[in-house]
């Protein structure tokens, strides 16, 4: 169960409407492994969601609609609206895949991720191929894809 947050309840059909349209137009969902020491297999698969503008007024008003996410100044004239946790990844991703066009595939594949534990090294592979899977999809990361299964696998003793 996510924590209650009165401003999530209030979020209108037209507003997740918008905001989805805003994240199909200039938003990504993607999927981060990075290494981390802390976990169990020395890596964490994350999903993030952003939207990039030049406005800023519409992305502070998303953080506050959503009571979700920062918004910070990336270069020049743009901002990002962005969240890294994967509570709030997971509550965005369910109220907007109703309303998602282009980024429909990559949005599900995300939740997919988002709802495997890790426990295992299995899952944690699944999540690899699924995060590669999601990463093919984005059209802007093609150039500095990596194949994360491939990552994983390399740094795996093969007596896990």
């Amino acid at each position: 169960m996510i924590k209650g947050n009165p401003v999530r309840k209030i979020l209108s059909e037209v507003n997740k409407a918008y905001i989805s349209g805003l994240l199909d137009g200039d938003g990504a969902i993607m999927a981060c492994i990075e290494k981390h020491a802390e976990k169990k297999f020395g890596f964490r698969i994350r999903i993030c969601i952003k939207i990039s503008q030049n406005n800023l007024k519409i992305l502070n008003w998303c953080k506050i609609k959503t009571g979700i996410g920062n918004v910070r100044f990336v270069k020049n004239n743009e901002y990002e609206w962005i969240t890294r946790n994967q509570e709030d990844a997971k509550f965005l991703l369910e109220l907007f895949i109703p309303y998602l066009k282009i980024k429909n595939k990559q949005a599900k594949l995300a939740q997919k991720i988002l709802n495997t534990e890790t426990k295992t090294i299995k899952n944690l592979l699944k999540n690899a191929k699924l995060a590669d899977a999601l990463s093919k999809l984005n059209v802007r990361s093609q150039g500095r894809r990596k194949n994360f299964m491939a990552m994983i696998q390399d740094s795996i003793s093969p007596n896990d």
